[in-house]
C-alpha cells in the first residue's frame, strides 16, 4: 500500500530541526536570564572590580587610584613585608582548621547516614533532629556555644565537674582547646547537611548489589568498601569539595567564639582579609589576599576532582 504522507526533503527537515533546537535554546536562555543577570551583577562584576583593586593602591579616601601592577601580590610572598607574616599565619590557621574539621565532617555524617538508611524506627524524626542546627545562622550558633563553652560559667564545664572530670577547661581562650571547640561547634552545626546528602546517595544505590555481595559471602565492611563507597563516589565528590571550601572560608565561628585568639592562633584567612579590607581600609592588599586564597582553593578543588574521577575510573 502506497503511503500518502508528504515527503519532506532532507535539507528542509534539517532546517526544521535546527529551527526547533534554536527555539528551545532561546526559551532556555529566557528562563535563565534573571539568574544570569543577578549572577553578573553580584558575582562577576564584583570579581572583576576586586581584581582591578588588587593591582592598584585603591583607597576610599583617595580621589585617584594608581596602578601598581603585581606589587600587592609580591608583598604577600616577600618575607619582611608588612602583610607577609600575618597573612601566612592566618593561612596556616585556616589550614589547621580545614585539616581538623574536614575528616570529621565526612566520617561522622557518613556513619550517621548509614545508620539512618537502615529503616530504624523514627528515622524521619532523627533526620530532622540532625538537620535542625543547620538552619540556624552562625550568629545564633556562636552565641549559644559561647555561653556553653565559657570557662567560668559554661554549662559544659559544669557538667564535667558533676561527673568528676576537670571543670576549668579553657575551651575558647587557649590552644589546643580553642581548635577543639571550633571543630566541635562546626561539626554539630553542619553535619546534618552532609548526612542528608549522603543519605540520598545511599538511597540511590541498587539493593541488588548488596544481595549479590551477600551471596558472595561479603561481610559488612566488605560491602561498605566494594558497594557503598563506589556507589557514593559522585556524592562524595560534591560533599568533600563543598566541605573543604566551607572549612577554608570559616569566619563566624572563630570571630564569635575565640575572637581569633589566643594571640591570633585561630584567626583565619577570611578574618584577616576582612580586618584589613574593612577595618584597616587596606582594600588593595586585602583584594590580593582574597585572590591568592581563591587560587589555592581552586587548585585543591581541581586536584580533588581528578583524584575522585581516577578512583571512579
Amino acid at each position: 500500500m502506497t503511503s500518502l504522507a508528504p515527503v519532506i526533503p532532507t535539507s528542509r527537515r534539517s532546517l526544521v530541526g535546527t529551527s526547533g533546537v534554536r527555539r528551545r535554546t532561546g526559551i532556555a536562555y529566557l528562563f535563565l536570564a534573571p539568574f544570569l543577570a543577578l549572577f553578573t551583577i553580584f558575582v562577576v562584576t564584583p570579581a572583576i572590580f576586586g581584581l582591578w583593586i588588587s593591582v592598584t593602591d585603591w583607597s576610599p579616601y583617595k580621589d585617584e587610584q594608581n596602578f601598581v601592577g603585581l606589587k600587592n601580590y609580591i608583598d604577600l610572598v616577600t618575607p619582611g613585608s608588612i602583610t607577609f607574616s600575618d597573612f601566612w599565619q592566618s593561612m596556616g590557621a585556616t589550614g589547621i582548621f580545614t585539616v581538623l574539621s574536614v575528616p570529621c565532617l565526612l566520617i561522622i555524617p557518613m556513619l550517621t547516614a548509614i545508620l539512618l538508611n537502615n529503616n530504624i524506627r523514627g528515622g524521619s524524626a532523627f533526620r530532622a533532629i540532625f538537620f535542625a542546627p543547620y538552619v540556624l545562622g552562625v550568629a545564633v550558633i556562636g552565641v549559644i556555644w559561647k555561653y556553653l563553652l565559657d570557662t567560668q560559667s559554661g554549662m559544659l564545664n559544669h557538667i564535667l565537674g558533676l561527673i568528676g572530670l576537670p571543670d576549668n577547661i579553657p575551651w575558647t581562650v587557649d590552644v589546643p582547646w580553642a581548635w577543639v571547640s571550633l571543630v566541635l561547634v562546626t561539626v554539630w552545626w553542619t553535619l546534618g547537611f552532609n548526612a542528608v546528602i549522603l543519605l540520598a546517595g545511599l538511597k540511590s544505590i541498587n539493593p541488588d548489589l548488596y544481595e549479590a555481595a551477600s551471596l558472595d559471602g561479603a561481610g559488612v565492611f566488605r560491602k561498605f568498601w566494594s558497594v557503598t563507597l563506589p556507589g557514593l563516589r559522585p556524592v562524595m565528590l560534591f560533599v568533600s569539595t563543598t566541605t573543604i571550601l566551607a572549612s577554608a572560608n570559616m569566619f563566624g565561628q572563630s570571630y564569635l567564639l575565640t575572637k581569633g585568639g589566643p594571640a591570633n592562633a585561630t584567626r583565619t584567612a577570611i578574618m584577616y582579609i576582612s580586618d584589613q579590607g574593612l577595618s584597616q581600609d587596606n582594600m588593595a592588599p586585602a583584594a590580593a589576599m582574597s585572590y591568592i586564597l581563591f587560587a589555592i582553593l581552586a587548585i585543591i578543588s581541581v586536584i580533588n576532582f581528578r583524584v575522585q574521577r581516577e578512583k571512579s575510573g
